[in-house]
């Protein structure tokens, strides 16, 4: 894939990956819209859309489908009967499905099956992973996007997004956890046998990291994000004591000089919170057994110095940083965790190119949210 243009502006107006402000949302959205417009040359018309928030929940469900004898076996049309009955599940009327997703199949008495497009069989049943978020919530998402003038081709659940540009498929396979840890919230998303079997997304990230810095250090938000990116560390112990870090403190003080050790104690805490959180989800999950692959870390936060070895101290698992690869272009920047979620959502889009038709039906009516954006050049 090359990458033709890029488009990077600080997010505005999003608490926790939910919208708290529609005008500095759509700010945002528009000025990295211009700046991405101006590096390509090109003028963008429509995206594909991630979402995240502590809004997102998912569930399993079954849904059975009878099939018409034939030469050609079961046909796709077999497959989205099948998972039309495995949409048909009890949801409360302020919430929306966003994907249903199937993990497997069972043809007739045989089960674990993958593909079962051309095979004869009377019964087809699938095994669903259902996607919903809370339409309020999507509601304001979309107005944002909408407000900048650009049309959805497709809402992506982020993590599924994010899986698509930093796993193996080796790692999906044997059982893996992609942890997102992002500026509001921590996505998390296990995969199995292939596919995504379980998906949550945690209302906390790297904002909370800087907020800790700034009351620890009396600082301002800004000056701990700084210091955060330039001297953070996730153990302590691997900072020199002697270490210092100069830090511009509240009351007109000007610069004073705090232990490098101490910042990474503070980052230590909240980070170690983060993923005891991640592990009580795994565990909650019932696959926490079926991880060999073990985790790997994408979002910005997890280009901490020092978080691999804390995360996999803390979840009893094999870790690694999920570095993008196969990149042209204008990578210098996107090769980094940071961006897994925005270019895994230009990966989705080109594995699961969207009808015009399912285009024009999200455009004219359906509810979708958006605050993280890939852009694909029309």
């Amino acid at each position: 894939m090359r990458i033709v243009g890029v488009g990077t502006v600080p997010s505005k107006g999003i608490r926790k990956g939910v919208v708290v402000n529609v005008g500095e949302v759509t700010g945002a959205i528009t000025e990295s819209l211009q700046l991405a417009e101006r590096t390509s040359g090109y003028e963008i018309a429509s995206a594909y859309v991630g979402l995240a928030g502590a809004h997102i929940s998912a569930l399993n469900s079954r849904g059975v489908a009878a099939v018409s004898r034939g030469e050609r076996g079961i046909r796709s049309v077999d497959v989205e009967r099948a998972l039309e009955a495995a949409r048909a599940i009890d949801i409360p009327h302020n919430r929306e499905i966003l994907h249903i997703i199937p993990r497997s199949f069972k043809v007739d008495d045989d089960d674990g099956v993958r593909d079962p497009i051309g095979m004869q069989a009377y019964r087809l049943e699938v095994e669903a992973h259902i996607v919903t978020g809370a339409t309020s919530s999507i509601q304001n998402l979309v107005k944002c996007v909408q407000n900048s003038g650009i049309q959805i081709d497709a809402l992506v659940l982020e993590p599924l997004a994010s899986g698509e540009s930093v796993l193996t498929d080796i790692e999906r396979e044997m059982g893996v956890v992609l942890v997102d840890i992002g500026g509001g919230t921590t996505d998390i998303a296990i995969f199995i046998e292939g596919t995504i079997w379980h998906a949550v997304v945690l209302p906390t990230g790297g904002e909370q990291l800087t907020n800790d810095i700034a009351v620890g250090l009396r600082a301002p938000f800004s000056e701990a994000e700084d210091i955060k990116i330039k001297f953070g560390h996730a153990l302590p112990n691997s900072v020199m004591p002697q270490e210092m870090v100069k830090v511009m403190m509240f009351g007109g003080d000007g610069n004073q000089e705090v232990p490098r050790q101490f910042l990474s104690e503070i980052i230590e805490a909240r980070t170690e919170e983060i993923l005891e959180m991640v592990l009580k989800e795994v565990k909650r999950s019932g696959y926490d057994g079926l991880l060999p692959a073990g985790v790997v870390l994408a979002g910005g936060t997890s280009e901490l110095p020092g978080i691999r070895d804390l995360a996999r101290d803390v979840l009893g698992l094999p870790a690694r940083t999920g570095d993008l690869q196969n990149l042209r272009g204008l990578v210098d920047m996107l090769q980094r965790p940071a961006f897994a979620t925005t270019v895994g959502l230009l990966e989705w889009g080109i594995k699961h190119d969207v009808p015009t038709t399912t285009r024009q039906q999200f455009n004219t009516g359906l509810k979708m949210p958006a605050w993280l954006k890939a852009i694909l050049p029309r």
